[in-house]
């Protein structure tokens, strides 16, 4: 994996751990952790923060990153997300603020927490694979089917954890969000 990426995504979820706002590495990070390797322009953090984190969340990163205070105040407000960029890099991270649903729930309860050795040792808590799996089936639905990127990210996963993955989970999640008909076939893919 890049290290740039990582890096400045572990220095945007380290603050989420010092304010205690649960979280987890999503997106194209997770899926290259547990599949495929590929580039990526952006990093994505699905994190449960509330208004009580809008400030020391600021005041935590605005050295090293470009944050626009009254768009992470709506995206809290709205459940949306919002991005931050870091100043050095111009890498960008994009923060979901999710509403509250069971399927969230489960991914945050099952996140998986990687260790990086860079300077030091760091850790970040990854979405699993099979919450991977099931959160990019959703987005390439949301995005009409036709995102090669998106779909090769899941066959990626797929391919690379055959045999680790827990079918019934996937099966079971796939049914709640009307996703069954893709996961099966990715699956036969």
């Amino acid at each position: 994996m890049q290290n740039e990426p990582i890096e400045v995504t572990l220095k945007v979820t380290a603050v989420f751990e010092q304010l205690g706002v649960p979280y987890l590495i999503s997106g194209s990070l997770a899926s290259t952790l547990y599949g495929m390797i590929r580039t990526t322009q952006d990093s994505d953090i699905v994190a449960e923060m509330q208004l009580e984190h809008l400030q020391p969340f600021i005041l935590a990163l605005q050295d090293e990153f470009y944050v626009d205070a009254e768009m992470i105040a709506e995206s809290i407000q709205r459940h949306s997300s919002f991005n931050i960029i870091h100043r050095e890099s111009m890498f960008k991270v994009d923060v979901f603020i999710p509403r509250p649903r069971p399927f969230l729930q489960s991914q945050l309860s099952r996140a998986q927490r990687q260790t990086f050795r860079f300077e030091s040792e760091i850790s970040a808590r990854f979405a699993s694979p099979e919450d991977t799996i099931l959160a990019k089936l959703e987005w390439y639905r949301l995005g009409g089917e036709v995102s090669e990127r998106q779909w090769r990210d899941i066959l990626g996963i797929l391919k690379t954890r055959a045999g680790e993955l827990s079918l019934p989970y996937l099966q079971h999640w796939a049914a709640e969000l009307n996703l069954t008909s893709l996961l099966e076939r990715a699956l036969k893919e």
